[in-house]
């Protein structure tokens, strides 16, 4: 394993470097601030460093179906939004099109691999990991990180649920959802 983690990295780093449409300091700059992240991974499991909880997702937490001040479409559709920026797209949306070519997701994908096994060559490491983890807090952090993203998902269907009954046009509902036409 250690013969062949450097002949990954370096094939890497080539593929992610020579991405047709992207010059070779960008691509070299994701994958070097992706190793960095992948080689100091340890230092979460000794919960020296922690990953950051949005501020939207802590509330969601703390109370998912809160309806004070979301009378009206237009901030149904800007508490969405602020749960997009925290969680990535919502399912129902379709996926955008990045406009890149086979050989750059190809070496995006190679780099991901590449940082995969860094990661985990890293914390290999740690001997007794999961007891280094439970003691150190870091088990207890990462659980409240999923407890958050899983109310934020939860808040933002239900909002979209609210959209739909107000009769709201995404994003403040459903992007599938097209809102009855009123009478005048």
């Amino acid at each position: 394993m250690r013969r062949v983690l450097p002949l990954v990295l370096v094939s890497c780093a080539v593929l992610t470097g020579c991405n047709a449409g992207r010059s070779v300091a960008e691509g070299a700059g994701q994958f070097g601030r992706g190793f960095g992240a992948a080689a100091t991974a340890p230092l979460e499991d000794l919960n020296l460093r922690r990953q950051y909880i949005p501020t939207v997702l802590l509330q969601a937490e703390a109370n998912p179906y809160d309806l004070r001040n979301l009378t009206q479409c237009r901030p149904i559709a800007a508490e969405i939004a602020r749960l997009d920026d925290a969680l990535g797209p919502d399912l129902d949306e379709p996926p955008s099109p990045d406009g890149r070519f086979i050989s750059e997701r190809a070496a995006d994908a190679a780099s991901q691999a590449a940082l995969a096994a860094v990661r985990d060559t890293t914390i290999d490491f740690i001997p007794g990991r999961s007891w280094v983890r439970r003691l150190s807090g870091a088990e207890t952090h990462s659980r409240h990180v999923q407890s958050a993203i899983q109310a934020g998902r939860m808040r933002r269907a239900f909002l979209k649920g609210v959209g739909m009954q107000r009769n709201c046009a995404p994003p403040a509902a459903p992007s599938w959802f097209q809102p009855r036409r009123t009478r005048r």
